[in-house]
C-alpha cells in the first residue's frame, strides 16, 4: 500500500483548548487530545456482568450508555500517569467498584478517519462495591451492572429511552447483531 501525500505534509494546529485541538494535514481536518493525554476504557466484567455507565455528552446532546472510561494524564498534578492507574481511579470513581486486578490489553482507535485519540482498553476482574459511583460532583453518572446474556436487551431499552450507544459497546453485543 502506497502512503497518501498527507503523510508527509506538515502537521498544523487550527486551534487548541486545554483537552482537545483541532489540526490539518494537507487536505484532512481532524481532532486531537492535547498535551499527551490519552484515555483508558475499562471492560469489568465478572460473575456473568458487566459494568457500564450513562452520563450526559455534550456533543451528542443526550446521555450515552458507555463503558466507564476516563482520562490519562488530564490532571497536571499526576505527570507520567499510566493506563492501569488511571483505569483503576476512574472504575472506582465512577461506579463505586475497586478491582484486585487490571490488565492492559492494548491499545484501541475509535474513529480514526476523524480522531486521531487512542485509548487503552484495561480488562478489570476481581470487583468489589466500595462506594456508590456516579464520577465527581459535575459527571452525574449513572451506574449499570447488567447480566451479559441481557445486554442486546438491555441496549434495545436504552436505545428506546433515546439514550446513545458508545461504539465500544460493539463487542459485548457480538452475537445480538448478527
Amino acid at each position: 500500500m502506497s502512503l497518501p501525500e498527507e503523510h508527509d505534509a506538515p502537521e498544523e494546529v487550527r486551534w487548541q483548548g486545554r483537552y482537545i485541538a483541532a489540526k490539518t494535514r494537507g487536505r484532512w481536518e481532524y481532532v486531537s487530545r492535547a498535551r499527551g493525554i490519552r484515555a483508558a476504557v475499562i471492560l469489568a466484567v465478572e460473575d456473568g456482568h458487566v459494568l457500564m455507565v450513562e452520563q450526559y455528552r455534550v456533543p451528542l446532546g443526550r446521555a450515552c450508555l458507555e463503558l466507564p472510561a476516563g482520562l490519562i494524564g488530564d490532571d497536571d498534578s499526576a505527570p507520567g500517569e499510566d493506563a492501569l492507574t488511571a483505569a483503576a481511579r476512574e472504575l472506582e470513581e465512577e461506579t463505586g467498584w475497586r478491582a484486585a486486578q487490571l490488565e492492559d490489553c492494548g491499545e484501541f482507535w475509535s474513529s480514526p478517519g476523524m480522531v486521531s485519540e487512542s485509548f487503552n482498553l484495561v480488562r478489570a476482574s476481581g470487583l468489589t462495591k466500595v462506594g456508590a459511583g456516579g464520577g465527581t460532583d459535575h459527571e452525574n453518572i449513572v451506574v449499570h451492572r447488567i447480566a451479559l446474556d441481557q445486554i442486546g436487551a438491555f441496549v434495545g431499552q436504552c436505545r428506546a429511552r433515546g439514550l446513545a450507544v458508545d461504539v465500544k459497546l460493539l463487542a459485548l453485543l457480538g452475537g445480538a447483531l448478527v
